[in-house]
């Protein structure tokens, strides 16, 4: 649906956009002509995996096939286009991964899963190349997470994916609201993050100086009754180191708050703090050192519901295309009547061979992740046909699926024992 309402709706194409097309074109190639008349006479046919469907990699995920023998030239103009899906796609299953991590985690040290949905927030928007890649990151990562500061998210997931609000939030401070107060006057900046807002969860970065001092003699001692007086009310201090190595910082600090606040074991026999603090760890967080953290923390009796994290750009920003390895390569034609089938296959390169014919994605068992492309469709007998998962999803100016982010793309992203490296379909009909 995104590049149908955004850039694919082709009777708005032929009103808006078509003079414009062809002098930009026209000037650009020459020497080719603008196909003006093509352009004004379209048929197209798109089949994807259902949105919030796990596939892995090297899968056909969607097939673009044109519908009318004077469209012939079509499908290659939109190559580029479609296959930006790889963008949110790529998003989406780091996201997944990152949770999956998070997820075991708490499944060895806690059992506690209440508030997986907020353990990983996005903090990417800063890092991204443009707010429309914002968008797009953002409303992916809201598949498997809950929170997010980045609002283009919950723009794009509002306008396309019909959510009143895919995620949330919560008051918090950054740098130079507290060193606006200068160095002197730390604990009055920590201070009034408390005053401002007396209820819930508010977050507030503590390293601005020395983020051992503002942990244990500002909040361990200075404001320590205020912050046990705002838990009483059910309200909870989230503290912010944003420096140092991460694993070994929130260890530290969470070391400090026992120490000043104490702790209690949980049914696993491993230590939480009590529920009114929280450590936020939102610098130098990525898949490697997810994992990293989780695991030092273990080791050194710590449950992970003691932490939340942040990620910016290694969520939204530092993906390409080849991450997951998209393309999107013409496969079938007919030519005079006769179907080919059409590949390629470099003997510089055999990993660049390409998928022949017409294709289908089927689920041969029960595992989550038991699917096979089939090559050679066009001959595929019926109990192929039957398991085909590929659904048409837009056909002949006329959207066919319309997908929701909660009922349909959280439908099944994530359980537990998902196993090996796994792509999702995250975006292909909103990049149709």
């Amino acid at each position: 649906m995104y590049c149908v309402s955004f850039g694919f709706n082709f009777r708005q194409i032929l009103v808006l956009i078509l003079k414009s097309a062809k002098e930009v074109l026209s000037a650009h190639l020459g020497s080719v002509p603008f196909n003006e008349a093509g352009w004004r006479y379209i048929l197209e046919k798109h089949e994807a995996v259902p949105e919030g469907t796990t596939v892995p990699v090297k899968n056909v995920l969607f097939t673009v096939e044109n519908t009318d023998p004077e469209c012939y030239w079509l499908v290659g103009y939109l190559e580029t286009i479609l296959l930006q899906c790889w963008y949110p796609s790529t998003v989406a299953s780091y996201s997944h991964e990152m949770k999956k991590v998070i997820h075991q985690a708490l499944k060895a040290t806690s059992g506690n899963f209440s508030d997986l949905d907020f353990q990983l927030h996005d903090f990417g928007f800063r890092g991204t190349s443009s707010i429309e890649s914002a968008g797009l990151g953002a409303c992916a990562h809201l598949v498997n997470f809950k929170g997010t500061d980045t609002i283009a998210g919950l723009t794009t997931a509002r306008k396309y994916y019909h959510s009143k609000c895919a995620g949330f939030s919560v008051p918090a401070s950054e740098h130079s609201t507290t060193t606006v107060w200068g160095p002197n006057n730390e604990r009055q900046a920590f201070q009034n993050m408390l005053t401002v807002f007396q209820d819930g969860i508010v977050s507030v970065v503590s390293d601005s100086y020395d983020i051992y001092h503002a942990c244990r003699t500002i909040w361990g001692e200075q404001l320590k009754e205020d912050i046990i007086k705002r838990g009483e009310n059910g309200g909870r201090l989230v503290v912010r180191p944003d420096s140092g190595d991460p694993a070994t910082v929130v260890l530290q600090l969470l070391e400090i708050f026992e120490e000043k606040f104490g702790t209690k074991k949980n049914a696993m026999g491993f230590k939480v703090l009590p529920n009114f603090i929280r450590i936020l760890q939102g610098d130098g967080i990525n898949l490697e050192s997810v994992a990293h953290i989780f695991e030092h923390l273990k080791e050194n009796g710590w449950s992970a519901e003691n932490i939340v994290l942040g990620c910016g750009g290694s969520l939204l920003q530092k993906h390409n295309r080849d991450t997951q390895k998209f393309a999107f390569k013409c496969s079938f034609a007919v030519v005079d009547g006769k179907g080919i089938e059409v590949y390629k296959d470099p003997i510089t390169d055999k990993v660049k061979k390409s998928k022949r014919g017409k294709m289908a994605l089927v689920k041969n068992g029960d595992e989550k992740l038991d699917f096979e492309t089939i090559q050679h469709a066009q001959h595929m007998n019926g109990d192929i046909e039957a398991k085909d998962v590929l659904q048409p999803v837009f056909q002949d100016g006329k959207l066919l699926v319309d997908y929701t982010l909660g009922t349909d793309l959280r439908r099944n992203f994530f359980k537990e024992g998902l196993e090996a490296f796994v792509k999702t379909l995250v975006r292909v009909l909103r990049m149709l």
